[in-house]
């Protein structure tokens, strides 16, 4: 499969004929002036340059703003250019992302004329009431109106969406990721309201009026909208705002973020937590007297299921975890086998796959732990999960009970 590259180019706040409670454009962008043809063309041969892919598809993408309410004269001089690289056959295709209010046959018909062939609309919510807070100036019916003529005049269809918008509920971001669905998209981007500085969100996070989303209210909600566009297979193509240096931790002096779900590997966070639900899911259906489990993972999916900072892995060790769920870890033959034989309530053993090549686990231990749920994982998973300098091979999920907690 050939790579995807996106040559982008931010168009902050032109033609833009509202200003939204959230947002701040040439902060989320990082880009302080408006654009001009020439610095269009500079973006576009530095990525080109270096781009040393030559295979790779590569897209120029107008960001920002809304590029369809800008000057007409702007939107022509800022596609011809663009136009010019795909008909040399350097750049495949043209992206852009706008308002669902600026889409109507003459425009569709003017971005035909320059091979553009996706189109983002920036949604945010499907209940009129949340826009109208937010100030966005565009009903759903603009949004539907829209998506269809996108779609009918042949553009490859995107959506944005956000979560934690001014007076916006869990149940109406799941009901605005339905509606979205009903549209048929073939992409949408998920983005966590941030309060920037500069923005009317600012002013009323300040004044009480406003209460951000946490880290993990923010993740919660985010992985089950991706599920459900998972399950209509609409590529997600990205979950969080791209970290810059204005968009970055608020402890930084250059950042514009004053609160609300910040993290630099946001959209990791949240495939972590999927991971982590699913892989317990499997495991809780398993539910014969014995069982062993292999976890097999795609290469690329590792990092997501181990977790940022091995957060999966560290459900396993934390003292707090265990403690939150009555549990604690035993390792090592010698330690598995006295609980094996004082009859301690063992909810789970794990075993490496690799035992025997590189442990020497007895005979008569293997046969006594049989009688319990067993995982068989990967020698790399389990050197993973250890906590010991030299493992055995083997360890134990061991429930508390009342003596064990008073020690613990």
């Amino acid at each position: 499969m050939k790579k995807r590259y996106i040559i982008p180019i931010f168009v902050p706040h032109l033609g833009c004929p509202n200003d939204c409670v959230f947002c701040n454009q040439k902060s989320i962008s990082g880009q302080k002036k408006n654009i001009t043809k020439e610095d269009a063309k500079k973006i576009i041969d530095e990525f080109l340059e270096e781009i040393k892919d030559r295979e790779g598809e590569k897209e120029i993408a107008f960001f920002g703003g809304s590029f369809t309410a800008i000057e007409e004269s702007k939107q022509e001089e800022l596609l011809k250019l663009a136009y010019e690289y795909v008909k040399e056959g350097k750049v495949g295709s043209i992206r852009i992302s706008t308002r669902p209010d600026y889409i109507n046959k003459e425009i569709l018909k003017r971005l035909k004329k320059y091979n553009v062939k996706t189109i983002e609309l920036g949604v945010q919510s499907s209940n009129n009431y949340i826009l109208q807070k937010a100030g966005r100036g565009h009903t759903f019916e603009d949004v539907k109106k829209a998506s269809k003529l996108i779609r009918r005049k042949g553009f490859v269809l995107g959506h944005q969406m956000m979560i934690g918008l001014p007076e916006s509920t869990r149940q109406d971001e799941i009901k605005t990721a339905k509606d979205l669905i009903k549209l048929k998209p073939k992409m949408v981007r998920i983005y966590p309201v941030l309060v920037l500085k500069g923005t009317k969100l600012e002013k009323d996070y300040q004044d009480e009026k406003y209460k951000a989303l946490t880290v993990v209210q923010a993740v919660e909600i985010s992985k089950e909208l991706v599920r459900m566009f998972d399950d209509k297979n609409i590529d997600i193509i990205r979950v969080g705002l791209q970290n810059t240096d204005e968009i970055t931790d608020p402890k930084s002096k250059e950042s514009q973020v004053v609160a609300g779900p910040y993290h630099p590997a946001f959209r990791q966070l949240v495939e972590t937590a999927m991971w982590y639900d699913a892989i317990v899911s499997k495991i809780k259906k398993l539910n014969t007297k014995v069982k062993e489990v292999e976890i097999t993972v795609n290469p690329i999916d590792v990092n997501s299921v181990i977790g940022h900072k091995k957060e999966n892995v560290k459900k396993l060790k934390d003292k707090k975890y265990r403690d939150e769920s009555n549990e604690y870890l035993v390792e090592g033959v010698k330690l598995v086998e006295e609980a094996v034989k004082e009859n301690a309530k063992i909810k789970q053993i794990i075993v490496c796959e690799d035992t025997t090549r590189t442990y020497e686990i007895p005979t008569h231990i293997m046969l006594e732990i049989a009688r319990y749920e067993c995982i068989s994982v990967s020698n790399k998973i389990f050197n993973i999960i250890t906590q010991v300098t030299n493992p055995q091979g083997i360890m134990a999920i061991i429930e508390k009970n009342a003596q064990d907690a008073q020690i613990d």
